[in-house]
């Protein structure tokens, strides 16, 4: 089994910037560079949204509404993938989750609260 745990999310005022970050354990041994990662947010009465994504060979996507805003990044020797997000706004107000996909085994983190509020 693989864990994910996620931490950096809390209170920022808009136009702040905060990094979240994601480490893997567990059964994953020296596989995390095969997986397909990504951050995904899930705001109060919305469904859950994909907002960052990157492959094994690091290419990235973005949701248009962080596009130049939010950078994902992945450390394949620590097992973790970031998120970088700068000049935030209220509307990025959402718990954070991340994900990482092998084949049909997917694993997803607990998420941590990002609030932007002044």
């Amino acid at each position: 089994q693989v864990q994910l745990v996620e931490s950096g999310g809390g209170l920022v005022q808009p136009g702040g910037s905060l990094r979240l970050s994601c480490v893997a354990s567990g059964s994953i041994f020296s596989t995390f560079g095969l997986y397909v990662m990504g951050w995904y947010r899930q705001a109060p009465g919305k469904q859950r949204e994909l907002v960052a994504g990157i492959s094994t060979s690091g290419s990235t996507n973005y949701a248009g509404s962080v596009k130049g805003r939010f950078t994902i990044t992945r450390d394949n020797p620590k097992n973790t993938v970031y998120l970088q997000m700068n000049l935030l706004k209220p509307e990025d107000t959402a718990v954070y989750y991340c994900k990482i996909a092998l084949a049909a085994r997917e694993y997803w983190g607990q998420g941590t609260q990002v609030t932007v509020s002044s």
